[in-house]
């Protein structure tokens, strides 16, 4: 059976929201915003309920009131059509109002996230436009002279240690530099589902790591406490559930056999005795002569 796609923009969203959980109260998170009737949808709409507010994280630092987010799965690129179609989704999410300049252009970002850094993208941009990129924080860069401010977040590029979930939201992961980070990052926030959605994402995607590893690190079954306690638990009851049940059988199995060696010993017809067993045991009249058979020796 052919594997299901990995629905990498679920765990995306969940991933920006936990990287910007710091300011998580000020920021309203719309997810696949339709921009009309028709099917348009901006992967993820940012909006600042306080519009004046810093954003802490690096990642959030270019925020204005209206921030227009476009996120592409590790196996995906940043192309030129992917740029004028998200501007295009900026363009038309500002002039979709009912009164004019209701949304400031000036008010507005555009981010594009890919796991890999856009040459083709940003050589076409810097030719065509004569902008400058420059490189604002790991990972991140800025591109001034455009309709919009815009940064391009490279997720392998950025800083681990500050973007825990979002630098590791890919398929190609290090045991030693990322499992361990995501095993202390992870440790309470089992139940929480946003970290769920990605840590299992991040779990599916980078299975074939797992399972290749010979010995499990101490990282490991931290990450995966929560499966292995309730598969021993599982192991435990199936068991215990298997035990009874052969215990029962063989119970039942020994009373059978009894009661046809009493009948026998007694002179009893194997009819009698058969007509006996499916009362007492419900047995079909061909189960009970087949254990008739087996210990009328």
């Amino acid at each position: 059976m052919a594997e299901k796609p990995l629905q990498w923009h679920a765990a995306f969203q969940a991933a920006m929201q936990i990287e910007l959980m710091e300011d998580r109260e000020f920021l309203q998170f719309l997810k696949e915003y339709n921009l009309s009737e028709k099917p348009l949808q901006i992967d993820t709409l940012i909006i600042k309920l306080e519009p004046g507010r810093k954003i802490k994280k690096s990642l959030g630092q270019i925020f204005r009131q209206y921030n227009v987010v476009e996120y592409k799965s590790p196996g995906d690129y940043l192309s030129v059509n992917d740029f004028y179609k998200v501007m295009g989704y900026a363009c038309f999410y500002q002039s979709d109002t009912e009164k004019v300049m209701e949304i400031r252009p000036e008010d507005m970002t555009v981010t594009l996230i890919s796991n890999h850094y856009p040459d083709k993208l940003i050589r076409y941009l810097t030719r065509k436009y004569g902008i400058t990129i420059t490189r604002a924080f790991p990972g991140i860069y800025y591109a001034e002279g455009l309709l919009f401010p815009i940064q391009i977040v490279v997720t392998k590029r950025l800083s681990k240690e500050e973007h825990i979930w979002l630098s590791r939201l890919r398929n190609d992961l290090n045991m030693e530099e990322d499992v361990e980070p995501l095993a202390k990052a992870y440790e309470g926030k089992q139940k929480n589902p946003l970290y769920a959605a990605v840590m299992d994402m991040i779990i599916r995607a980078n299975r074939k790591l797992y399972e290749e590893g010979k010995t499990m690190c101490e990282a490991l079954r931290e990450l995966f406490a929560d499966e292995l306690e309730e598969g021993i638990k599982r192991g435990k009851e199936e068991g215990i559930a298997e035990g009874i049940e052969k215990g029962i059988e063989k119970g039942i199995e020994r009373g059978i056999q009894a009661m046809i060696l009493d009948n026998l010993e007694e002179g009893a017809a194997p009819e009698r005795i058969c007509e006996k067993l499916q009362r007492r045991f419900e047995l079909t009249p061909q189960k009970a002569e087949e254990y008739i058979r087996k210990y009328n020796v």
